[in-house]
């Protein structure tokens, strides 16, 4: 069910070229370099312990070129499936090696403790189809 969930969004992201996004992005991955997305499925528990968080997280992952293509409590329609009574996030890298160095940099390391405490959450990091 999860599986299905998380294959749906990633067509769906698949099908929003890069050059179609947002001009502030600091460069274009090169051609055939496979994009890499962090998806999180989180609930969270604690609404005052994850504000830290959320406010620092994005200053941990833009000098790793990521960029928020999903962030929170926007509206989830489940069309399969278990429903999802949480929030999603997805964030874009250039890379899967940018998004692995993203998620083990000592800045990112400092914050996911605040998320473990705060929420209940499942990670991924998925790679998508070259450019």
């Amino acid at each position: 069910m999860k599986k299905v969930r998380i294959a749906m969004l990633l067509i769906a992201l698949g099908a929003a070229t890069f050059p179609t996004m947002s001009a502030s992005w600091a460069q274009e991955p090169a051609p055939g370099v496979k994009p890499a997305y962090y998806i999180s499925e989180f609930q969270v528990t604690d609404p005052e312990g994850i504000k830290p968080y959320s406010t620092q997280v994005e200053s941990t992952f833009k000098p790793f070129g990521g960029r928020f293509i999903v962030r929170g409590g926007g509206n989830v329609v489940s069309l399969e499936g278990a429903g999802f009574d949480g929030r999603m996030v997805v964030i874009a890298f250039d890379s899967m090696d940018m998004a692995k160095a993203w998620y083990n940099s000592p800045e990112y390391e400092k914050l996911k403790p605040i998320r473990h405490k705060s929420a209940t959450s499942r990670v991924y990091i998925v790679e998508g189809p070259a450019s």
